[in-house]
C-alpha cells in the first residue's frame, strides 16, 4: 500500500524506508517534470527511497541521464556535485544539465580538461570529469577532488569501474563511498558476471555484500586453478545468481525497452556534442572568417575566372571535410563506448572516407564483427552484407556511406543509428529513416545519435 513502506532485510542491508518521506516530484523544474515518462518517475522515486544511493541500470536509450539529473536537483542544496563520465559524454552532459536545470549558469559548471586543471573546483556547483584522467600519476587532481568533498556524485557508464585492479576504479571508489548521495548509471550491469559488479556495489554500499573474498566465494564460484607448480584463483565464474539478483534488486533498478515499450516514442533522437582541440578550432575559425569575407565581398576570394558560386562551393566542400577530420577522434570514442554494451546492434552513417575509416577502426579495435558498405562495394555484394548483418547476431555494426547505402537496403535488425556526419542535403537524412525503418511495435523504438562539434561551425556542417 502507499503508506506501508518498503521493508529491507536485516544483515543484508534491510531497513524500513517510508514512501511518505520521499520528496515530491512537484519540486522539479516544470519543463523537467513534464518531460518525465512514468517509468522514469518510478526510477527517481526508487532512488529517493534509498536516500539517493542506488544504481539505475535501465537499457540504453531509456533516459538514465534525465532521471539522474532529477534526483541530483532534489538534493541541490547539498552540492557541489561531481559527474564522472566517458570523455565522449562530457559535453552532452553539459547540454542536458543546462536544458533541465534552468538556474544553472555556464560559470556554475566546470569541465576538468587535464590532470592539473583544478583551479575552478572550489567555485563551481558542478564538476564534470572524464574517466581518462583517473590515473595513478594524477595526484594533484585526486587530492583536489578529495579536498572538495563532493556530497553528490553521479557516475555515468559505471561499468567502467568493473575491474578491481584498474587505477580508475581504485581512485573513484573512495570518492563515491564518501558522498552522501551517489547514483551509478549503466546500461550493461553484467548480471551474469558477478566479478564485474563488486566494485560498483562496494562503491555504493561498502561491505554490504561482504569483503571481496566473501563475495567472490559466494557469487563468483571462486576456485583455485593449477598451472604446474603455480596456483591462481579464478573469479570468472558465477554462483548463487538468484540470490545475488534478489539482493541487487534492493539497490538497483533495471527496465528493458520491451517492458516500457508503450510509454516510448517511435524514434528517439539524441545529439552528441564534443569539444574541438585548440588547433582544430583555430583552423576552422580561419575558414569561417574566409566564409564571412566571401559573403560580404563575393568577388574578393578568387581569380577573375572563378565565379562567386564556385568560390563558395569550394569553401563549403573544404569546411565539410574539415569537420570530418575534427570529429573523427570523438566519433571513435563514442562507437567504442556503445560497443561496451555487448547486446547492442547498430548502424553508423558517414559521408567522407576519412570518417568511414575512423568508424571502421573503432570497430576493429573493439574486436567486433562488422560490415561496411561504401561506394567501392559492388551492388551484388551489398545484398550479401545486408543479409549477414540481419541474420548473424555477432555482426553488431554496419558502417555505411550515406550515399551508397541510402536507398534499397533494409537494416531492421538494428535498434540504434549513429550519424557520424550529417549530409548537407537534409533529404538524405530523412531518406535514411525511410530506408531503414527501425523496428518499434514488436521490439524496440529507434534511437538516433548525431555527432556535433561544439564550435562556431554552421549547423549545416
Amino acid at each position: 500500500s502507499p503508506t506501508a513502506g518498503v521493508r529491507k532485510k536485516k544483515g543484508t542491508f534491510w531497513v524500513l524506508v517510508s514512501p511518505l518521506s520521499v520528496p515530491p516530484l512537484s519540486c522539479l523544474p516544470d519543463r523537467l517534470r513534464e518531460r518525465l515518462l512514468p517509468f522514469q518517475k518510478e526510477g527517481i522515486r526508487f532512488a529517493l527511497q534509498r536516500d539517493g544511493r542506488c544504481m539505475i541500470a535501465d537499457e540504453m536509450g531509456l533516459g538514465k541521464t534525465i532521471q539522474a539529473i532529477a534526483v541530483a536537483y532534489i538534493f541541490r542544496e547539498e552540492w557541489p556535485m561531481l559527474i564522472v563520465v566517458p570523455s565522449s559524454l562530457k559535453y552532452p552532459w553539459i547540454e542536458e544539465l543546462e536544458k533541465w536545470i534552468p538556474e544553472l549558469r555556464p560559470e556554475d559548471i566546470t569541465v576538468i580538461e587535464n590532470k592539473a586543471d583544478v583551479g575552478n573546483l572550489s567555485s563551481c556547483k558542478v564538476t564534470i570529469l572524464g574517466y581518462g584522467l583517473l590515473t595513478s600519476d594524477a595526484k594533484t587532481l585526486i587530492d583536489s577532488l578529495h579536498k572538495q568533498r563532493f556530497r553528490v556524485v553521479l557516475v555515468d557508464e559505471s561499468h567502467y569501474m568493473k575491474s578491481r585492479n584498474a587505477s580508475r576504479s581504485k581512485l573513484l571508489l573512495p570518492i563515491v563511498q564518501k558522498a552522501t548521495r551517489a547514483l551509478l548509471l549503466t546500461g550493461t550491469p553484467a548480471l551474469g558476471r558477478p566479478e564485474e559488479l563488486f566494485m560498483q556495489i562496494d562503491a555504493l554500499f561498502p561491505r554490504r555484500f561482504g569483503t571481496w573474498t566473501d563475495y567472490a566465494k559466494k557469487y563468483c564460484n571462486a576456485h583455485v586453478r593449477y598451472f604446474g607448480n603455480r596456483t591462481q584463483w579464478d573469479y570468472r565464474g558465477a554462483s548463487n545468481l538468484d540470490e545475488l539478483h534478489q539482493r541487487l534488486s534492493s539497490i538497483m533498478i533495471r527496465r528493458l525497452k520491451d517492458e516500457v515499450l508503450t510509454q516510448l516514442p517511435p524514434k528517439i533522437r539524441q545529439r552528441i556534442s564534443f569539444d574541438l582541440s585548440k588547433d582544430v578550432a583555430k583552423e576552422m575559425n580561419s575558414s569561417l572568417e574566409e566564409w564571412e569575407k566571401l559573403m560580404r565581398f563575393p568577388d574578393s576570394g578568387g581569380s577573375e575566372s572563378s565565379s562567386p558560386f564556385i568560390q563558395v562551393m569550394g569553401l563549403i566542400t573544404r569546411m565539410y571535410k574539415q569537420t570530418a577530420l575534427a570529429k573523427a577522434g570523438a566519433v571513435k570514442d563514442y562507437i567504442k563506448m556503445m560497443l561496451e554494451n555487448e547486446k547492442l546492434k547498430f548502424l553508423v552513417f558517414a559521408h567522407h572516407l576519412s570518417m568511414l575509416q575512423a568508424c571502421t577502426e573503432a570497430v576493429i579495435e573493439s574486436k567486433v564483427r562488422y560490415i561496411r558498405i561504401d561506394g567501392s562495394v559492388p551492388s551484388a555484394e551489398r545484398i550479401h552484407l545486408v543479409h549477414q548483418f540481419q541474420n548473424e547476431p555477432d555482426v553488431r555494426v554496419a558502417v555505411l556511406s550515406i550515399q551508397a547505402a541510402g536507398q534499397g537496403l533494409t537494416f531492421t535488425a538494428a535498434t540504434h543509428v549513429v550519424f557520424a556526419e550529417l549530409y548537407w542535403d537534409p533529404g538524405h537524412i530523412k531518406q535514411q529513416f525511410r530506408a531503414h525503418p527501425l523496428p518499434y511495435c514488436q521490439r524496440d523504438p529507434g534511437h538516433a545519435h548525431v555527432g556535433d562539434a561544439e564550435s562556431k561551425v554552421p549547423t549545416w556542417m
